[in-house]
């Protein structure tokens, strides 16, 4: 129970089922105004708006100390992603390791017959056993940020609003009268107060910020950064170059990131074609193997962008390749790229690299 309204729903449609439920939040982090900010999650008011529903609704509420676990886990791994030169996703390593590997051991360690949660997105058991599918409502669908989850941490989970429209579920909250109904969505990343993430990093690692040069895909030099930590691939706006390199009108895109040598490349947009990219940790919730010869999927390269067509070829050790029918644009290391057929979630994986024509 994060304190929002899609969580306390959950509890309490689960209560009215008539389950024995029992709330539990996750106390994650404590920096100050973060505790406070409008649109956050885990942490000060949204504790106490946890307990306020779990009173109102019955059942009892436990909130628990995970701030250490959460900064190896997710924090640090963020942050050293940045000095990597790669665009993280704390969203899904947080419920790939807090969530449901740590507090879905403490579940299971209660003696609790599943763990239900507020996520959008739909657990159907098939043939094979449970399978992870799109949410019923797209414009909800968190499927991309679940791709991690194991065969045997479905077996355990539930999704009550899996099925259901956001309005849907806000009135299920005024029906109950829960006093979270009118509560606005969290936003952004949780731990980050005011959407400034290279504060937090620098915060973290004070020398996070090395001053550089900025370049073009022959090397030749537009202009300097004061870090790499403050760019994303296919980053156009806020690139500083003004009306340098020659006159040229062409946009600029940030095409890619080389923190070895504190370079910032940028490029034409047809640079940030991606053919192919290489995945690690693949997470394989498919119902058979993928043949020596590939298998076609659709594939999402990043939560808002629509999965395309692509064949996908798996190596050794949790690595594969994925070819795209037609090339993607703005491919980052650091972000997902997350497997379908139809609704069906089949796996994913982190993006470690990218074949594209910056690349030559």
């Amino acid at each position: 129970m994060s304190g929002g309204v899609d969580s306390s729903v959950t509890a309490a449609l689960c209560k009215e089922a008539g389950y024995d439920v029992v709330g539990i939040t996750l106390q994650l982090y404590d920096h100050g105004q973060a505790t406070a900010r409008k649109g956050a999650c885990c942490a000060g008011q949204d504790i106490h708006d946890a307990r306020r529903v779990a009173d109102r609704i019955g059942i009892p509420h436990y909130v628990l100390d995970y701030e250490s676990r959460f900064r190896d886990a997710v924090v640090d791994d963020f942050a050293d992603a940045y000095l990597r030169g790669e665009t993280p996703v704390p969203c899904i390593r947080c419920n790939q390791t807090v969530k449901f590997r740590d507090l879905l051991a403490t579940a299971k360690d209660l003696g609790a017959a599943a763990l239900a949660t507020g996520h959008y997105v739909r657990r159907a058991v098939g043939p094979g056993g449970p399978e992870l599918r799109n949410a019923a409502d797209d414009s909800r669908d968190q499927s991309y940020f679940l791709f991690a989850t194991t065969r045997e941490q479905l077996d355990f989970l539930r999704f009550p609003l899996g099925g259901l429209p956001k309005p849907a579920v806000r009135a299920h909250a005024e029906r109950l009268g829960l006093p979270v109904a009118a509560k606005p969505d969290s936003q952004d990343i949780c731990f980050v107060p005011n959407g400034d993430y290279r504060r937090v990093i620098e915060r973290l690692r004070p020398d996070a910020r090395v001053p550089g040069e900025i370049v073009d895909l022959s090397g030749r030099v537009l202009g300097r950064h004061d870090g790499v930590i403050g760019f994303t691939i296919g980053q156009r706006k806020g690139l500083g170059l003004g009306g340098e390199g020659g006159g040229e009108t062409e946009p600029r895109y940030v095409v890619r990131l080389d923190p070895a040598r504190a370079r910032v490349v940028v490029g034409p947009r047809d640079a940030l074609a991606c053919h192919a990219l290489t995945v690690k940790e693949l997470n394989w919730l498919g119902a058979d193997t993928i043949p020596p010869e590939g298998l076609e999927v659709m594939a999402k390269i990043r939560n808002t962008a629509p999965a395309t067509p692509a064949r996908l070829f798996a190596g050794e050790d949790g690595w594969a390749t994925v070819r795209f029918d037609q090339p993607e644009f703005g491919v980052s290391p650091g972000q997902a790229c997350v497997f379908y057929d139809g609704d069906r979630v089949l796996g994913g994986g982190w993006i470690v690299e990218a074949e594209s024509a910056a690349a030559a």
